[in-house]
């Protein structure tokens, strides 16, 4: 077993919380642990998990007497919308109060709508994060951003709202579809190139290990990306400053989502795409960063979607309207080394344009 993580936010220790690696079925002994102990409690999750993880999950539940009440969408990033939110306030003001728990037992999309929801019912309601996918476990589970979609772009209504803890069972990932699992490993890569080139030396070196989710090789790649996270969210918990450093390649691949609907690309699979056009963009401003180099392991992220029919100019102008511009201009993460990364708006469009080209012709 791994040990536990904790996120300290020195500036409201109220709200600072441990990440537990630990069996999906030890969560009503950790919710006992941390005084969540009234019986109602509420569950979100998607189609697809609850096929594979709710006998097992209610089952633990009941027999140390919770009575959980499940909320059932339907799997995609679809999913993260108003008329979803609207359907947990409809479900869990039937029988919650202020001390009712609500948690989110699936990836990323569950997570987001489901913190959301946790954050603006009855003010703030407690809020327990159960990822499942890699990409919810090593990146949006953590940290307390919680939202959904607006069609101007994504993420655009949201709140921080931290989670009274979080638990990563790593056995989960086993689950996965293949291009599930690619699609989180693409966070994985992100956290290494803008913090840690011992990690990212490590996932060279293990590479086929990892595609392959050799137990013992991805179980402590997992904590490590969890434990980078934290520790940046830790000094920076509204994103204020280094936490923007997350966001590498996420202004070109929120782009690119929102062009396609959010229905060609997964999202690590548009995050992919992003980090090679932030590359681009940032050997263009950098001469001297060793471009191969990172582009060799982001260019080894497998990509089941098709990449066509996509328009240069409608993908830039949606960069524009992301949560990270200011006042119209573009603002970017991109880096001086492996492991450094920097904040910049002093960005040429030529260089845009150009990375767009390269980054959609590399597949």
């Amino acid at each position: 077993m791994l040990p536990p993580l904790f996120l300290p936010l020195p500036t409201a220790v109220d709200r600072s919380y441990s990440i537990y690696f630990q069996q999906l079925t030890d969560l009503p002994n950790l919710m006992q642990a941390h005084g969540l102990k009234n019986p109602q409690l509420g569950i979100v999750t998607d189609k697809h998990v609850e096929k594979i993880y709710r006998r097992k999950v209610e089952a633990a539940l009941i027999a140390k007497g919770y009575q959980p009440r499940w909320i059932v969408f339907p799997a995609g990033e679809t999913t993260k919308s108003l008329n979803h939110l609207s359907a947990i306030y409809d479900h869990f003001l039937g029988y919650a109060d202020r001390r009712t728990p609500l948690i989110a037992l699936g990836g990323g999309v569950i997570g987001d709508l489901t913190g959301f929801a946790a954050a603006s019912i009855l003010r703030g309601v407690p809020f327990i994060q159960v990822p499942t996918t890699l990409m919810a476990q090593v990146d949006s589970s953590i940290g307390g951003k919680t939202g959904i979609n607006h069609t101007v772009g994504k993420n655009l209504i949201g709140a921080f709202h931290q989670p009274s803890f979080v638990l990563c069972d790593v056995d989960t990932v086993q689950s996965l579809p293949v291009r599930e699992w690619h699609s989180g490993l693409a966070e994985v890569v992100k956290h290494a190139l803008i913090t840690d080139e011992t990690l990212f030396d490590t996932l060279v070196l293990e590479w086929d290990a990892v595609l392959n989710r050799t137990p013992e090789v991805i179980a402590p790649l997992i904590r490590r990306s969890v434990e980078i996270k934290a520790e940046i969210v830790s000094k920076d918990e509204t994103e204020q400053g280094i936490r923007a450093y997350l966001n590498f390649g996420h202004t070109f691949a929120h782009a690119l989502e929102q062009v396609t609907a959010y229905k060609t690309f997964l999202h690590g699979e548009a995050v992919t795409i992003g980090m090679i056009a932030a590359l681009y963009v940032s050997k263009y401003q950098n001469p001297e960063f060793p471009f191969e180099k990172a582009l060799d392991l982001v260019k080894a992220l497998p990509i089941s979607a098709a990449i066509k029919d996509l328009d240069l100019q409608s993908l830039t102008e949606a960069m524009k309207v992301d949560k990270k511009a200011q006042a119209g201009n573009i603002r970017l993460v991109l880096l001086s080394n492996i492991g450094t990364a920097y904040i910049t708006q002093d960005i040429d469009p030529k260089a845009i344009q150009a990375a767009w080209m390269f980054a959609l012709s590399s597949f």
